[in-house]
């Protein structure tokens, strides 16, 4: 999931338009995305190439994990406005979140597009993720923890979700270090694009439909 500090701006391939949900799933659809573009105002539209993505039958879920997985409870969409505002806490180390994406996503959640997968224990929100979902493909944007293994419960919650939903497709925009000891790897931007084309027309999983 982006950090704009590390990306390599070669991804970036346009700068301006708006972030209204209409232009962001356009994007979304044709294999862009939106991020904040540090020495300009506008929104930057990016489309890196190697492209990050986590396939759903390679998740990496060490036993350390699957212990962790077993003291957690996983939901869907009962925190998005808590969880977005915890991945754009500006303490945080590469933060990018702007208040336009901010913004621009609650509203996308409220249309039924972005959706939050969150990691729950003894009754509070301790790790999760947002992204957005348009058929068989999830794209997600960014994720966080509050006690071990959070984020990486809520990561596990939804490729469960994904497989069992017919989905295709997580993407992930880079391959991190992270990222890469859960299992994501790089493929180039062409093949990328077709396995888009293919996910989208697929019907979106169960657990986010409204």
């Amino acid at each position: 999931m982006p950090d704009p500090n590390r990306a390599d701006e070669s991804g970036l391939v346009a700068i301006g338009a708006d972030l209204e949900p209409g232009t962001i799933l356009a994007a979304y659809r044709t294999g862009l995305f939106p991020m904040p573009v540090r020495w300009s105002r506008s929104p930057g539209w990016w489309s890196p190439d190697p492209r990050g993505i986590i396939p759903l039958d390679g998740l990496r879920v060490s036993r350390s994990l699957r212990k962790s997985c077993d003291r957690m409870e996983v939901r869907v969409d009962t925190a998005f406005d808590e969880v977005i505002q915890a991945c754009s806490d500006p303490k945080r180390p590469h933060g990018w979140i702007s208040k336009g994406i901010k913004t621009a996503y609650r509203d996308l959640h409220r249309r039924g597009w972005a959706h939050s997968v969150e990691a729950w224990a003894d009754g509070e929100l301790v790790g999760g993720l947002y992204g957005i979902a348009i058929g068989g493909l999830f794209a997600g944007e960014s994720m966080f923890h509050r006690r071990t293994d959070g984020s990486k419960v809520a990561l596990v919650g939804l490729v469960d979700l994904l497989v069992d939903g017919g989905a295709a497709l997580l993407d992930v925009q880079w391959k991190t270090d992270h990222l890469a000891t859960l299992g994501a790897i790089s493929i180039p931007r062409p093949e990328y694009l077709e396995r888009v084309a293919g996910a989208i027309a697929l019907p979106l999983p169960a657990a986010f439909r409204s």
